[in-house]
């Protein structure tokens, strides 16, 4: 990957982070009526692994979605609309944060009840193996996904059939305010894949340089027709579960927790990655750093001002008439 290719992928994340923090600081003004789900301190789980699908390739997502919507070149300003509720959202300001879709990038479905996205993916799949397909499906998941049924019927039979999935699972060490280490023996969720027989790695999400590795080896297997691939991605969310806040004082994460995740932050590992390549200088980053902020204020004023849905608008998506 060039040095281009390493600031196109920064500035998507920065991007991510901006879109995310705005929300976070406007949702108070109940302009956003919908639950949303924040990704902050995820961001480079998505766009390091989504950079190297191309448009082709099907992506599903869960309920903290915007990122891998933003990753996979979704519209910013159709993904704003949405979550404000208005009509040119992309469906329709029907869907809210958590049903986020953009067909014209293969960014097929964002489904909030945990798990059900994996069976989608897995007919997805099915259907690309069918048909000789040269494109895969990737669908992102959470830590607590692999504790539903679903999960294990969907990885044997992709793993029966070697059908061209990869399986993300973003583990952010919490369901809810749950502790994995509550819900499971230990933290490395690979055994899971290794009990189907999926190749799979398990690595620190947090770093732009093994996600981008590790991702390559993972698309590249699955692409060449050998079967499914699943992935662990070590993460941390820093807002609370739902919603725009900070809930630390409730007491269900350590505050050195808190305070070493931060100190692991994805973007601010990126910015130091890519000075330390001497890539760019940080003057140059700070310029695209302004850009990305200005679109983004940009972005939320027109989604504020973009008009709501009539009845009959709304209905067509909701019943697809």
């Amino acid at each position: 990957m060039n040095k281009i290719k390493f600031l196109n992928l920064y500035k998507k994340s920065y991007l991510i982070r901006c879109v995310e923090n705005l929300i976070s600081e406007n949702y108070s003004k109940n302009k956003m009526r919908c639950p949303i789900h924040l990704s902050i301190g995820q961001e480079v789980c998505a766009t390091g692994l989504i950079s190297f699908l191309n448009k082709k390739d099907k992506l599903y997502s869960n309920h903290r979605c915007h990122a891998h919507y933003l990753a996979k070149g979704g519209n910013l300003d159709a993904m704003l609309s949405e979550i404000h509720g208005k009509k040119n959202g992309c469906v329709g300001g029907v869907g809210g944060s958590m049903h986020l879709q953009d067909l014209n990038v293969n960014l097929v479905a964002s489904i909030p009840i945990v798990s059900s996205a994996i069976a989608l993916a897995t007919g997805s799949a099915l259907n690309q193996k069918r048909s000789n397909s040269k494109n895969i499906t990737v669908v992102y998941i959470g830590d607590a996904a692999l504790e539903e049924g679903i999960f294990h019927e969907c990885a044997n039979f992709c793993s029966l059939h070697k059908l061209p999935i990869l399986f993300v699972c973003e583990n952010n060490l919490f369901s809810v305010y749950t502790n994995i280490l509550e819900r499971q023996i230990d933290t490395n969720l690979t055994k899971y894949a290794k009990a189907f027989s999926i190749k799979n790695d398990e690595i620190d999400g947090n770093k732009i340089d093994q996600v981008i590795l590790y991702s390559q080896k993972a698309i590249n297997y699955v692409k060449s027709g050998k079967g499914p691939y699943f992935i662990q991605m070590n993460t941390y969310r820093f807002k609370e579960h739902c919603g725009p806040s900070n809930d630390d004082h409730l007491k269900y994460r350590k505050t050195s927790e808190i305070n070493l995740w931060k100190n692991k932050d994805p973007i601010t590992y990126f910015r130091k990655f890519l000075l330390k390549k001497n890539y760019f200088s940080s003057e140059q980053l700070n310029k695209e750093d302004l850009k990305i902020e200005k679109k983004v204020k940009n972005a939320f004023k027109k989604a504020e001002k973009s008009p709501y849905p009539n009845n009959k608008e709304a209905r067509k998506f909701v019943y697809a008439e």
